[in-house]
């Protein structure tokens, strides 16, 4: 099996259908002609022979989604929702135990992670992927872990796959470094950089290819398959043997490599399969497969039109979701491009910028290609597949000992006498992780524990104990400190107080 070459960071651009298509073929109004010929002036503003066919492949698939964008919106085109309805037994198979997987089917595999997101939103600065979430390690720590151990515990080489963004491209560099003794193959790669688009001029916002980052974007996880493609990792994955690639979001804890998935994907000779798990009351906003003309589709929760919307949420007609685990068929991924079939629904995404300016952003997901795909499936999965840390409250489930940790992989601990997890809602004073960490001493023992609210001032000593429903708040101007070793089940506190009698 020949062995894969991280990148030495030029791209080999492939010429596709699509991307090379000549902008001046289009004739889709003043809109389209206007924006054509921003992207060629800029185009032809980069000096650079390399850079300049990376960006120009980059403007060429922009251009088409804007272009495809400025169509649907003028014919308003829409699902619609009567042809809508749940999936086939056979498009959503449950998970199974398989017997006697040959393990040997991991030399077809490699591993890819979504690291395109920065840590903002839980105040953290870099890429998402660095943040600490358990006995010091990182998610990107985890996911090494994870994948060194599958090599050692199977002799395979299951390459590990980093897609960066122009956010966090050039931080993860740096940090993938310390991994290079492990026994572990990291390559990586970016997602395509796209220009925000001004909302009243339907202008782009940079003037330059070299205009502040603030005047771009990272386009959805949807444009894996162009990034991929013109990267040219997608064929070299193919030259090495692979036959299957895992997607995840690099936050999701419970997307580790499953071989009775895998074998399941084999057997039944799907090209795509999404994992999906049963919906919550947390999740009915989460997007879902659905029937749709004889095909599964994934509807969004944007799709859905208002007086819908409750039907939607319900899970009643809906009873499943994506997790945002995806398993492809790379040579299938190969032949959907070469075809130029990809045609994902746009998600349009308004933004105000600092200065005050509505720009809009087109994305798409990796989700939606399900219908380009064929024999492709849903596999029902346990909830314990999709853990994501999007904020606090989730990283105080990660921390607890509710996770049992080993080679990098977390599973709930057998003192826990039901299912699910708890509910956490942690108020703004958690919000970021520096703040979270100062307001507990020790993550308390939440191992029986249903509900917790908290809200203000409030912080944790050592050796607590939350059991049941627990709802702490502090009013505006007062302080709550649980000391430590306090034992607190089914208790509301509020007002401005220090418990000392426990």
């Amino acid at each position: 099996m020949a062995t894969l070459q991280a990148d030495s960071g030029k791209k080999d651009v492939r010429q596709r259908g699509h991307s090379a298509i000549d902008f001046k073929s289009a004739t889709t109004g003043v809109a389209a002609k206007t924006m054509r010929n921003e992207l060629n002036r800029m185009v032809s503003g980069e000096t650079d022979a390399q850079k300049r066919k990376i960006f120009e492949a980059e403007m060429q698939s922009f251009f088409l989604l804007f272009n495809r964008f400025l169509t649907e919106r003028a014919k308003g085109e829409k699902l619609d929702w009567e042809k809508i309805n749940p999936p086939q037994p056979e498009q959503v198979r449950p998970y199974a135990v398989l017997d006697n997987v040959d393990p040997s089917i991991l030399n077809k595999l490699a591993v890819l992670k979504l690291n395109g997101g920065l840590g903002t939103t839980m105040g953290c600065v870099g890429p998402k992927s660095i943040i600490e979430v358990r006995e010091g390690m990182t998610f990107l720590d985890l996911s090494v872990r994870q994948i060194e151990h599958l090599n050692e515990k199977y002799n395979v080489n299951v390459p590990f796959i980093l897609m960066n963004s122009f956010n966090t491209d050039e931080d993860t560099a740096r940090i993938i470094q310390k991994y290079q003794n492990h026994n572990i193959n990291i390559l990586t790669f970016n997602q395509s950089r796209y220009p925000r688009v001004d909302k009243e001029s339907l202008l782009p916002c940079p003037k330059e290819t070299s205009s502040d980052k603030a005047n771009w974007y990272p386009p959805g996880h949807g444009d894996i398959f162009d990034a991929l493609t013109n990267s040219g990792l997608l064929d070299k994955l193919i030259a090495a043997g692979k036959e299957y690639i895992f997607i995840s979001n690099v936050d999701n804890l419970g997307a580790v490599v499953d071989l009775n998935i895998m074998q399941t994907m084999i057997d039944a000779q799907a090209e795509y399969v999404m994992e999906v798990t049963d919906k919550t009351k947390a999740d009915v906003k989460g997007g879902t497969i659905i029937d749709y003309e004889g095909k599964a589709r994934l509807l969004e929760v944007a799709q859905v039109p208002k007086d819908h919307l409750d039907e939607f949420c319900s899970t009643r007609k809906f009873k499943i979701f994506n997790t945002n685990n995806i398993w492809c068929n790379l040579k299938a991924i190969k032949r959907v491009m070469d075809e130029d079939a990809l045609n994902l629904e746009i998600i349009v995404n308004n933004k105000v910028t600092d200065g005050g300016q509505a720009v809009i952003q087109l994305e798409t997901a990796i989700g939606a290609a399900i219908k380009h795909f064929d024999s492709a499936i849903g596999i029902n999965v346990p909830r314990s597949r999709f853990l994501p840390v999007k904020s606090c409250s989730d990283l105080l489930l990660i921390k607890s000992k509710l996770y049992n940790l080993e080679h990098g992989v977390l599973t709930m601990d057998k003192s826990r006498e039901f299912g699910g997890t708890p509910v956490v809602k942690l108020g703004d004073q958690f919000k970021k992780v520096a703040n979270f960490e100062k307001r507990f001493k020790s993550i308390p023992n939440i191992t029986e524990l249903d509900h917790l609210t908290v809200a203000g001032d409030v912080s944790f000593g050592k050796g607590v104990r939350l059991a049941g429903t627990c709802i702490i708040v502090a009013n505006e101007g007062n302080k709550i400190m649980i000391p430590d070793g306090t034992n607190l089940e089914n208790k509301l506190i509020t007002g401005n107080l220090s418990i000392i009698d426990h």
